[in-house]
């Protein structure tokens, strides 16, 4: 099947992209030598769905070079760069992928990529695994298993298995400690800041901020944005998870209160409409809102149109929305995924570690598939210790290791008061 991009005559831009991450992924270049060599991938079938931009595309070749036939979609409006398309075409890859889709051509693209005959997705948000049980049921006869990146695709097919309709094993890669202690916590915490000052070149010292969502990526933002001397609430719906931000130092309100004196405004919990028309109507005169979290939809954009009188587009990815009253609610990157569609998402280095948490997924369940049951399942603790492992000898970072005796001490139930 042809690939499906924007503009073949934009590769060579997208090839210096590409090569840039190479350089800053010391963790998936390794791996591309110990275990990914061995084999286990030659003549496989995988599918990637993926925001397109540079480091997704590296994850494709490391891929490709292991040997494997890849194909990558992209995921929704805004999160492609045509670019690093072309190039991953220039490269064998095929692309299904643009960023004049609307969300019909987004999904034109999954049902493509899942037409192909996939052996393993690695996916965001289950839109391949979605696809595949729905409109492109015939894929599953081949399929080994997925791999899932997001918080929010978990909690997806984790629905879909509670309610007996996943029909293969996915991996739970968001759930790794490679991958959320540092993509969900210092990733998404600085990228997502860092998007948002761009677009409104606006200083975050002493402004309040109020962060919806105290899971990985809301620990993230809230705490870099303290580090940048902001004022920071959180709003949650978990109590433990608000008793560990007011213990971490936050200050802890409902969303309807927290709307009367936030300057700044960034959702991260994966769920819909955490913003909406009542907290709209409560917020001070020009306020910003962005949204950090895994769904596009966290922020009620279109109870925004509804409620504005004017429209302007005040700076690229910035819209400022006049509301009856006079007052104005500036809204970065449409509500999408602010690091993505209004940058280049996580730092390179982060995403070295996501990504080889993807890379080892797909070569785990390609040995292993048949070892799991369909349903969701955790990923082998001995990948994440290895991917920490090359990560810190690349920092020329060394550890203690455990004497002999130690661990016979660990291991023994039996004892009393140590001698």
């Amino acid at each position: 099947m042809t690939s499906l991009i924007r503009d073949p005559a934009l590769a060579p831009g997208g090839q210096e992209k590409i090569e840039w991450v190479a350089r800053h992924s010391p963790v998936l270049t390794r791996l591309l030598r110990d275990p990914l060599a061995d084999g286990t991938l030659a003549g496989l079938r995988i599918g990637v769905s993926m925001p397109l931009e540079a480091k997704t595309a590296y994850l494709a070749w490391i891929l490709k070079q292991a040997g494997a036939e890849v194909a990558v979609a992209g995921t929704a409006p805004g999160y492609v760069q045509d670019d690093v398309a072309a190039a991953l075409v220039q490269r064998g890859v095929q692309v299904f992928a643009s960023s004049e889709h609307d969300r019909a051509g987004f999904q034109r693209c999954f049902e493509a990529l899942a037409d192909l005959g996939c052996d393993l997705f690695i996916d965001d948000r289950g839109e391949l695994t979605h696809t595949a049980h729905t409109s492109r049921r015939a894929a599953l006869s081949r399929l080994r298993g997925a791999s899932e990146q997001t918080t929010s695709g978990v909690t997806r097919l984790k629905a879909m298995a509670e309610a007996g309709r996943l029909d293969y094993p996915v991996l739970a890669a968001n759930d790794a400690r490679c991958k959320y202690l540092f993509d969900n916590r210092h990733g998404t915490g600085q990228s997502a800041l860092v998007a948002m000052l761009k677009a409104t070149n606006l200083f975050l010292g002493g402004a309040e901020v109020v962060v919806a969502g105290y899971g990985w990526c809301g620990r993230g933002l809230a705490h870099k944005a303290k580090g940048l001397g902001a004022r920071v609430t959180v709003c949650e719906v978990d109590p433990v998870r608000a008793l560990e931000a007011h213990t971490d130092g936050f200050e802890v309100a409902p969303m309807l209160e927290a709307a009367q004196r936030g300057r700044f405004f960034l959702t991260a919990t994966g769920c819909r409409h955490v913003l909406d028309r009542q907290h709209f109507e409560r917020m001070p005169d020009g306020v910003v809102l962005a949204n950090a979290g895994g769904v596009d939809i966290e922020i009620n954009v279109p109870a925004l149109h509804a409620a504005a009188v004017e429209r302007q587009e005040l700076r690229p990815h910035l819209v400022q929305y006049r509301l009856g009253d006079g007052r104005r609610i500036n809204l970065v990157a449409e509500g999408r995924l602010v690091n993505l569609a209004a940058a280049d998402g996580h730092p390179i280095e982060i995403m070295d570690l996501s990504f080889s948490v993807q890379a080892l997924a797909a070569h785990h369940l390609a040995r292993c598939h048949r070892d799991y049951a369909p349903g969701v399942h955790p990923l082998p603790a001995e990948i994440d210790l290895r991917i920490a492992r090359i990560k810190l000898e690349s920092l020329g970072c060394a550890i203690d290791a455990l004497s002999a005796e130690q661990k016979a001490f660990l291991a023994d139930w039996s004892w009393g008061e140590p001698a």
